[in-house]
């Protein structure tokens, strides 16, 4: 049934229309806050304000588009165009009741569910047929996924995220940590696969509730493999075949950016020791993260967008340790390739005659 549903397809669709307004709407009050600015309303407009104002008020109007972006675009995958005003709408309506993230991926969900129900039982005349993409569906799906929101399960998914959002902001000591360590290894496991996504998921959401803590740690556990492998190549190069040297030059400039994918050649031949490794590392990073309570409002950019993060060098001190640790865990744990063996044990059976 939930592979007829299709529901990580859509959910995809979502994220990827999403993300360049989640990066474009950080990176925006990322700046502003960096020069100074503060938001600015605008009714205040006439009075005038600061150019770098101007730039956090863009980015936190952004910030709360973000529900009907994702709300809409799940809906267009489900239903093309007339799903994606009723996911609007229903995305708002999320925004509006505090039901965030989560409230307009399942408006975009029950928007292009219903959108589609209607489409294949609804029957008009002839003449109104070409009103049916344009008005007649979107308007009664609008009404039908309207009222379930308002009255039946937006409220419940609002207090279930002003439930998770209170839990992280008040976690202390040892919880913190856990969550930190769990969520880092989760973002490095299969290195930008489906675990990675969810912790993505996750920390995206939370985002939108100015909870930054779960961003930072997605930044630095997506890094920490690329780093980590680059460095035990650097310690032990004999460790790794002429193939996986070169895949680790072209890793570690993508692991800058955050791209975490340049990794998987190397994990694919020694997929256990290096998974192990890196998620190892990631946990590490991701404990101290929120140990040092850094935070970033931006979520992607890699390196270029440390300057905007709730304590910076905290984050270099988690990314540097994480590193360490998964490095120090390949040069122990890896095996030695093949052809770099051979002439060690060639040398050992030589030194095995001589003594004889």
């Amino acid at each position: 049934m939930f592979e007829k549903l299709q529901l990580k397809k859509h959910a995809m669709t979502g994220i990827s229309y999403m993300l360049p307004l989640v990066v474009a709407s950080g990176l925006l009050i990322a700046i502003g806050n960096i020069v100074g600015g503060n938001p600015a309303l605008i009714s205040d407009y006439k009075q005038g304000y600061s150019l770098w104002e101007a730039a956090v008020t863009l980015g936190v109007y952004g910030m709360g588009l973000i529900p009907a972006v994702m709300a809409a675009a799940i809906a267009y995958s489900i239903a093309d165009r007339p799903g994606i005003a009723p996911g609007l709408l229903m995305g708002m309506i999320a925004n509006v009741m505090g039901a965030g993230f989560l409230g307009g991926m399942l408006g975009g969900y029950l928007s292009g569910w219903c959108v589609n129900y209607l489409k294949r039982h609804i029957k008009v005349p002839v003449w109104a047929q070409g009103l049916m993409p344009m008005m007649i569906v979107p308007l009664l799906a609008s009404l039908i996924v309207g009222f379930i929101m308002f009255f039946i399960i937006g409220g419940l998914i609002a207090a279930a995220s002003f439930a998770l959002k209170d839990m992280l902001v008040n976690m202390q000591g040892g919880s913190k940590a856990l969550f930190g360590a769990i969520m880092g290894a989760m973002a490095a496991f299969d290195f930008g696969g489906p675990v990675n996504k969810v912790a993505s998921l996750f920390a995206d959401g939370l985002l939108i509730e100015k909870v930054y803590g779960p961003e930072a740690i997605k930044i630095c556990a997506s890094m920490i493999p690329p780093f980590g492998v680059t460095l035990s190549w650097l310690i032990r190069r004999a460790r790794y075949s002429k193939s996986e040297a070169d895949n680790i030059k072209i890793a570690f400039p993508m692991g800058i950016c955050m791209i975490t994918e340049g990794v998987i050649p190397i994990a694919a031949v020694d997929p256990v020791r290096v998974i192990f490794s890196c998620s190892f590392g990631a946990a590490i990073g991701g404990m101290l993260i929120m140990l040092l309570n850094v935070g970033s409002p931006v979520p992607s950019g890699g390196m270029f967008i440390v300057p905007a993060m709730q304590n910076p060098l905290g984050f270099l001190v988690a990314l540097g340790v994480g590193s360490v640790v998964t490095a120090l865990l390949l040069v122990a744990l890896k095996k030695m390739p093949l052809r770099n063996r051979r002439p060690m044990i060639k040398r050992k059976r030589l030194i095995c005659q001589a003594s004889r």
